[in-house]
């Protein structure tokens, strides 16, 4: 009898093929598990697809986002409803004119120690150590406290007394603002916007939507929400997305379309200077990478698209250019730059 021999290889290319299938199959159950949180958010949310669609992509980009909307549009509700099904813990922050930093990060309490007559300072953690924060109407709040989130989102640490106190992991804070024009509201600063991934716009309902809210939600008891991953599955699946690999032709229209956004600056179209006072900055390109990556595994696709990268434009770059009193006279928004921008960007041949 033949022996029948079986040739295994371990080499690095073997290595590699075995992460791509690996990445594959995690992609795939990404993909599912979406289907699923987008099933059981319905049960409360009626329609804003596109809105959860963007909360999930920062998610799992590392990213933070900002909802902009009228009150009573479900922002609240959509936060928490998305930290139940992910098994997070989440806080509601809710932002006032008379809040304070240390209301936020947490400060310094006299306690008693186990010895008698002795007491020292304890650190009580504010509402920032959660794994989803919701900043409620953060623009309802002066900027001294609205620079109090600036650490937190970007280091994922909190500074108190000179020690550092890390924030839970995964670590989100998605915020809510009214429109600026009413009253009572602080607009935020560049600095502090910049650090969100996101600008989302919250629209009102249509007429159907709207129907289904006055029959599905003004009668019965509260919904219960499944709870579908917990925290370690959400910071796999964001490990996935980082590996999703880029065409570097997605790379340079990425580059291409952030630099145009910048008055005075080579490539930019003239019109481009005659609206904009300033255009965004390199955290932008960033952000349309790893939001393009994000998108595309929600899609079940397995390499980031154009289309990926497009779909993401308008929540990276609203809040990132800054339009001047000219192009307000005129009726030209940030949003109207980025489409020009992009039918520009798709009318060029690719590079490579």
């Amino acid at each position: 009898m033949s022996e029948q021999v079986l040739s295994v290889s371990t080499g690095p290319e073997s290595a590699n093929a075995a992460g791509r299938d690996g990445d594959v199959a995690a992609i795939d159950e990404l993909r599912r598990c979406y289907q699923r949180i987008r099933a059981e958010l319905a049960k409360v949310i009626i329609g804003q697809e596109e809105v959860i669609e963007r909360l999930l992509i920062c998610i799992l980009a590392r990213g933070h986002g900002l909802l902009m909307g009228v009150p009573g549009l479900a922002k609240t509700t959509m936060v928490n409803s998305l930290a139940q099904v992910m098994s997070l813990q989440f806080n509601r922050i809710q932002f006032t004119p008379d809040l304070m930093p240390s209301d936020i990060t947490g400060t310094d309490i006299l306690q008693e120690t186990d010895q008698p007559g002795r007491r020292a300072f304890v650190f009580a953690r504010g509402p920032i150590f959660a794994n989803i924060i919701l900043a409620d109407e953060i623009n309802r709040t002066p900027p001294k406290t609205q620079s109090a989130l600036l650490e937190a989102m970007q280091e994922h640490h909190v500074t108190a007394a000179g020690r550092v106190f890390a924030l839970p992991a995964p670590f989100f804070v998605l915020a809510t603002q009214n429109p600026i024009e009413q009253e009572g509201t602080y607009a935020l600063p560049e600095a502090q916007l910049d650090r969100f991934m996101f600008f989302i716009p919250v629209d009102y309902p249509n007429r159907a939507e709207e129907g289904r809210i006055a029959r599905e939600t003004t009668g019965g008891g509260p919904v219960g929400l499944g709870k579908l991953i917990d925290g370690e599955e959400v910071m796999a699946f964001q490990a996935v997305v980082q590996r999703v690999p880029v065409p570097d032709h997605i790379y340079d229209t990425a580059v291409d379309l952030v630099r145009r956004t910048r008055p005075r600056v080579d490539g930019a179209p003239d019109w481009v200077g005659k609206w904009v006072t300033w255009g965004a900055g390199p955290r932008a390109v960033q952000y349309l990478i790893r939001g393009a990556k994000a998108r595309a595994v929600l899609h079940g696709s397995y390499l980031v698209r154009m289309e990926d990268l497009e779909a993401v434009a308008h929540p990276v770059l609203l809040h990132r250019i800054l339009v001047n009193f000219q192009a307000q006279a005129e009726g030209v928004t940030s949003g109207t730059i980025i489409d020009r921008l992009l039918a520009a960007v798709r009318g060029e041949p690719r590079r490579g």
